[in-house]
């Protein structure tokens, strides 16, 4: 992450040097965006807060532990593209759910939809993608979620 940041602010610099008057309304122009922005993802994160707040682990182990893997898989690629969670909560609650007995083509599809699949967000891609084109990348991450975990299964053995 220091990367990132190291990169952002030379690139900062640079354009800085290069162009400061094209860079202040650049600056201005992201500002007003980020402001423009910012209320809606401050309500959504709210929302998910209280939402992962409200449901304990058990929950997830009930509904994705189940001996059905077609019915399960379904679940977690639904519940996963409904709920938006960082990577730093997902990842070891995935292994927490491995530990509880979650097949690994359920787990693929829960973290594989909830990184990429954003119902949640549709609001806020909306804004800057419109309509179509946000229905579109959702779609076709969905069907990239989908086979990842496919693929996930197969080789964890579990279709087989």
């Amino acid at each position: 992450m220091i990367f990132l940041y190291i990169i952002s602010i030379t690139a900062l610099a640079v354009s800085l040097a290069a162009s400061p008057a094209k860079t202040g309304r650049a600056l201005q122009v992201a500002l007003r965006r980020f402001l423009k922005l910012l209320p809606p993802f401050l309500t959504m994160l709210t929302i998910v807060a209280l939402v992962l707040a409200a449901l304990p682990k058990e929950v997830f182990v009930r509904y994705l532990g189940g001996d059905n893997l077609a019915l399960t898989t379904g679940a977690a690629a639904l519940l996963g593209s409904l709920t938006l969670m960082p990577g730093f909560i997902v990842f070891p609650l995935s292994g927490l759910l491995q530990q509880q007995g979650v097949p690994y083509i359920v787990l693929a599809a829960f973290t594989t939809t909830l990184m990429m699949v954003g119902v949640v967000t549709f609001p806020v891609e909306r804004a800057y993608l419109g309509t179509r084109n946000t229905l579109l990348r959702n779609l076709i991450s969905l069907l990239i979620a989908l086979a990842v975990a496919l693929a996930i299964g197969l080789y964890f053995g579990e279709l087989l």
